[in-house]
């Protein structure tokens, strides 16, 4: 049975827009930032307001990374995997954020307060190794460093 309230939310997006099929990223876009994700509901909305197949919507947001399916935490970290990363320490930052967290890349904490990705490379190798919550850089990470920003969010 479809969610009538998600369903609701989807056609207040779908109301900015024509139902031209080159509109599809910036609608699928738009629904990811309302909601956090693609709901399955969402999708099925989007194909009939479009006129395209499910499995073309799915298509192209299975193109692009940045396209979730499923809810994220309300904090998304973001450990960097690159080369100068990498070499100064990152898979320990990694391992100690999973510790913390009880949850692997790609991962969220069923209370959805934290959703963890590795990243394979920020650009911000002078910094390394690199972290990031949300909008914030955290250069120069050390395991104890994750345990005092973790603990400092709670």
């Amino acid at each position: 049975m479809p969610d009538t309230d998600i369903r609701a939310q989807v056609d207040k997006i779908l109301s900015r827009y024509n139902g031209k099929k080159e509109e599809l990223v910036p609608i699928l876009n738009d629904t990811q930032e309302h909601f956090g994700y693609l709901p399955v509901d969402a999708i099925d909305r989007i194909a009939g307001f479009l006129h395209i197949s499910n499995s073309n919507v799915f298509g192209v947001a299975t193109f692009y990374a940045l396209f979730k399916y499923a809810p994220t935490g309300k904090n998304v970290i973001k450990v960097c995997r690159g080369t100068a990363c990498h070499v100064r320490g990152a898979p320990r930052i990694l391992e100690e954020v999973q510790k913390k967290l009880g949850i692997k890349p790609g991962e969220t904490t069923v209370d959805l307060e934290y959703s963890l990705e590795a990243i394979a490379c920020f650009g911000s190798c002078a910094l390394a190794p690199v972290m990031v919550v949300n909008d914030t850089v955290y250069g120069r990470m050390t395991p104890t460093r994750v345990g005092e920003i973790l603990d400092d969010r709670k």
